[in-house]
């Protein structure tokens, strides 16, 4: 099997952009206090989001919450762990959402990422 051609193809499909977030710990210079702050480890990757499943409407009277998985397919040597952050733009439209464990091929990856708002 020819891998680079098969990877061109798949790549072709990417038409979004990603940014990934990991929570490094940074220490405030005046609290000397340590704290979890997200930063950008990769800026506007190409992608693509394929939604896995139908969204749940969790509606009550007091909330609306909209939670539903979706699958990131991108390069293979983006390096993204379980728990990372992620702003993925499609179009006009960015969204944010958190990595599930990727899996990973010799031509891409995908990962399992979630969406959980409020309406």
């Amino acid at each position: 099997m020819n891998f680079t051609r098969h990877r061109r193809a798949i790549e072709r499909m990417y038409t979004d952009r990603a940014t990934i977030y990991r929570h490094v710990q940074v220490k405030d210079t005046i609290t000397k206090e340590t704290k979890l702050v997200p930063q950008p480890v990769y800026v506007d990757q190409s992608c693509r989001i394929s939604q896995r499943a139908l969204g749940q409407n969790n509606q009550t009277e007091a909330q609306n919450e909209i939670r539903y998985e979706t699958k990131l397919i991108i390069a293979p040597e983006v390096e993204i762990r379980q728990g990372d952050l992620l702003e993925v733009t499609r179009g006009a439209v960015t969204r944010k959402y958190t990595a599930g464990e990727p899996f990973l091929y010799s031509t891409h990856q995908e990962v399992s990422i979630q969406r959980e708002e409020w309406a």
